[in-house]
């Protein structure tokens, strides 16, 4: 009786499965579609993705916040590591005072994973009565510093300084302006 019983319960698993898959796994074989896109191009457009008014926002400490936006953006992914090319880019510094320091430039490298952001072409910054020009930007998170170079130039209300290079020390406030040829000079012009 016990072996009848057993033999019952099998033969309707095995007609219940027969079922299931009959009526769920026969109608998907019909809905597939055939794509003329070759190969490479499927894995390229899985792996990177285009964002119109992308926007991070990152607490750096108490108080301090980093908050950068793109017009257009594109996640790419290197070594598992979130890398986002950006066009038409603010970032903001705010601290704990709400004096925010602006950062504009046509492009920008943000790496998701240490926040460090390589700014190029056209870059500003704007503090309080304050503005730097330069062609690049590079801020590192882990050595807290920025970076500012090629053809910087800075406008005050005291007047202009044009160098090679500034580096900020976001910890100390330390700020170095030098020239990349130690023969050449700053150029300080006083209003």
């Amino acid at each position: 009786m016990k072996r009848i019983i057993q033999l019952a319960l099998m033969s309707i698993v095995i007609i219940s499965v027969f079922i299931i898959n009959k009526i769920y796994f026969s109608d998907n074989e019909k809905n597939l579609v055939e794509t003329d896109l070759p190969q490479d191009q499927l894995i390229q457009k899985t792996d990177n993705n285009i964002i119109k008014s992308l926007k991070y926002e990152v607490q750096l400490d108490k108080g301090n916040w980093y908050i950068i936006t793109s017009d257009l953006s594109e996640l790419t992914y290197i070594n598992d590591v979130e890398l986002i090319k950006m066009q038409g880019v603010i970032a903001k510094f705010i601290d704990e005072n709400n004096f925010p320091l602006i950062i504009k430039s046509k492009e920008a490298l943000y790496n998701n994973a240490n926040y460090n952001t390589k700014f190029r072409k056209n870059v500003q910054i704007k503090y309080l009565n304050h503005e730097i020009f330069s062609d690049k930007i590079d801020i590192n998170f882990q050595n807290n510093t920025v970076k500012i170079f090629e053809n910087v130039r800075y406008e005050g209300l005291d007047g202009t300084i044009k160098s090679d290079n500034i580096v900020l020390n976001l910890i100390t406030k330390k700020v170095d302006i030098y020239m990349n040829n130690e023969n050449e000079k700053i150029e300080i012009t006083k209003n």
